[in-house]
């Protein structure tokens, strides 16, 4: 799997958590983001599992956008975070569904 993180920004109203943030991920490669409280990483982490939108730029999973294929990229993808969180497009009977299957 490749993940290709191009041009990335994120906004919350005013506060910018992402600022044209690029990289690239091959197959073998082990990544870690780090960084302070508040530098965006868990922010990049959601845009890159498919569970956010960004507000500009784009990551493609294995040339699958998150932009355009959300679902196809969530389905392809794990991802663990240290806190519950919901999927901000799934309808609520599908999470439920979804977790259920877990």
């Amino acid at each position: 799997m490749v993940i290709d993180v191009q041009h990335l920004s994120r906004r919350f109203g005013d506060l910018v958590a992402l600022d044209d943030v690029s990289f690239q991920v091959h197959p073998g490669e082990i990544v870690a983001l780090l960084g302070p409280n508040g530098a965006g990483k868990t922010t990049a982490s959601r845009i890159i599992g498919g569970i956010l939108a960004p507000s500009d730029g784009d990551v493609l999973v294995d040339g699958l956008s998150v932009r355009t294929d959300a679902d196809r990229v969530r389905a392809r993808c794990g991802f663990v975070t240290d806190q519950p969180s919901l999927y901000e497009r799934m309808p609520l009977r599908v999470y439920l569904g979804f977790f259920a299957r877990l």
